[in-house]
């Protein structure tokens, strides 16, 4: 192609081009006026695109927000759903791109035979060549390129938020595996200090038999017992390996990691009214985000349908060289060239489709209200989601209380009943049922600040909070 022919080409399409920029510039500006934040996701950094990385550098041992934070970095569930998110994004900016002109570029060569008669003209011995250069705009398509692009920006919003709320379920679920090791681990030390109590009375029971102080019955008695209370720690510890196990899966560790987990069971206050965690929830909750977005979303495809009510309306330009020869240029007797502008827009509109819009509109119209109903439901779920977890804050609060006076008696009660024991005036069946209340005391106790550090980790998520570290006093 000559460079006259090029730059002549060249200065129009220019113009066309910058014209098209501010057109896309007004209409993303349009755009961009319809599209809301979305809550953030927890984890601020990327996450590593091999999924195996989580695999080299790991640690010994974890608190209970170094779980957490390792989670939300290396967890594959939660690498998948960032891969959505972000896939979602590029969704919204390719659909953005829609706005901009379409530039495009043909070549043809074609070689033509005649035989007439008489002899006319003859065609170029070597052929046709056509090259041709053309850039569009839509100009107007009935709302539909913006209802598009704002529900590709509405769908990464939701992406995103659907992010949050992966974490933060994923963030509970660590917390509550975290919380049951911790309880495991306290009833393994609890079985432990049974055991050690039932074996010190098995002792002296023998002790006295062997004197004749006691029958063969006491004996047979305390052995059963001490059985009893070794099967009890078995299951202790194979409960305590199997949330360890768990705890090892969620932080993208291999199961026969040797970790340990490291913190204590104990009260920490919560002193938000019912009110207040309502306001909160509300919010702040992903999932009530993401019900307002699907409404939104369903009005785009409303739009979109709708869009077929309008004329589409394009603008283009094209410059078309002919030639024969492969450069476009003329050789030979029969040979010609020549080039073509045009510069032009062309109007579609069905004007009459059987209805085909028109219930179209209705169908995505349903759909819209569908939504509207599915999310007013899931506030009046948030409610009470949120009402039943704090219930369950106080719940276990109160229970701690009361286990805290129950072990406190039981201690003294199987003190009494093995002084009375040892002095010859109680029976081996008093200590026996004492150090079984006291075990039974105990196991309640630690269930209970478990229970209400689970309640508390429940509550945090129904309100869309993020709280690493449950074990923190504040």
């Amino acid at each position: 192609m000559p460079k006259g022919i090029f730059h002549a080409a060249l200065t129009p399409l220019l113009r066309m081009t910058m014209l098209c920029f501010c057109c896309l510039a007004a209409l993303s500006a349009a755009a961009s006026a319809a599209h809301n934040n979305a809550p953030p996701p927890l984890y601020k950094g990327d996450r590593p695109l091999d999924p195996q990385s989580s695999r080299h550098g790991r640690p010994s041992s974890f608190t209970m927000k170094e779980a957490v934070m390792r989670t939300l970095k290396f967890n594959p569930n939660l690498g998948a759903q960032e891969s959505q998110s972000r896939s979602s994004e590029e969704g919204r900016k390719s659909a953005r791109g829609a706005f901009g002109p379409r530039l495009g570029m043909s070549y043809a060569a074609m070689k033509q035979e005649q035989e007439t008669s008489p002899v006319t003209a003859k065609p170029p011995e070597m052929g046709r060549y056509t090259f041709g250069v053309e850039i569009s705009q839509p100009v107007f398509q009935g709302f539909k390129l913006l209802a598009a692009y704002q529900k590709a920006a509405l769908q990464a919003d939701s992406d995103k938020a659907a992010l949050r709320k992966a974490e933060l379920d994923t963030t509970e679920q660590v917390q509550r595996y975290f919380l049951d090791y911790l309880r495991q681990d306290e009833n393994v030390v609890s079985a432990g200090d049974s055991l050690a109590r039932l074996r010190d009375q098995l002792n002296i029971t023998k002790a006295f038999y062997d004197v004749g102080l006691r029958p063969r019955l006491d004996v047979l008695q305390a052995e059963v017992n001490v059985s009893q209370a070794e099967n009890q720690l078995v299951q202790a510890e194979n409960s305590r390996d199997t949330c360890l196990a768990m705890l090892n899966t969620l932080l993208g560790l291999p199961a026969t990691a040797k970790s340990a987990y490291v913190g204590k069971l104990f009260h920490v206050p919560f002193k938000l009214t019912l009110e207040n965690c309502l306001e909160i929830a509300y919010r702040q909750r992903p999932d009530i985000y993401i019900a307002s977005k699907a409404v939104e979303i369903a009005g785009k495809d409303q739009k979109a349908v709708q869009s077929d009510y309008y004329p589409q309306i394009e603008a283009y330009y094209n410059i078309t060289n002919t030639g024969n020869s492969p450069d476009m240029q003329r050789v030979g007797q029969n040979g010609s060239r020549g080039t073509t502008w045009e510069v032009g827009a062309k109007a579609t509109w069905n004007v009459f489709q059987w209805g085909t819009t028109w219930y179209a509109d209705k169908q995505a119209g349903w759909l819209v209200t569908k939504m509207r109903y599915e999310e007013e439901q899931l506030k009046l779920d948030v409610g009470y989601d949120v009402k039943s977890k704090l219930l369950a804050v106080r719940e276990a609060e109160k229970r701690i209380s009361l286990a805290e006076k129950s072990v406190a008696q039981a201690t003294e009660a199987f003190n009494a009943a093995l002084a009375r024991y040892r002095e010859q005036v109680g029976t081996n069946f008093e200590v026996l049922d004492a150090s079984s209340k006291l075990t039974a005391a105990q196991a309640s106790l630690t269930g209970a600040k478990a229970d209400y550090l689970t309640a508390l980790a429940q509550i945090y998520v129904a309100m869309g909070e993020f709280h690493p570290d449950l074990l923190q006093v504040k």
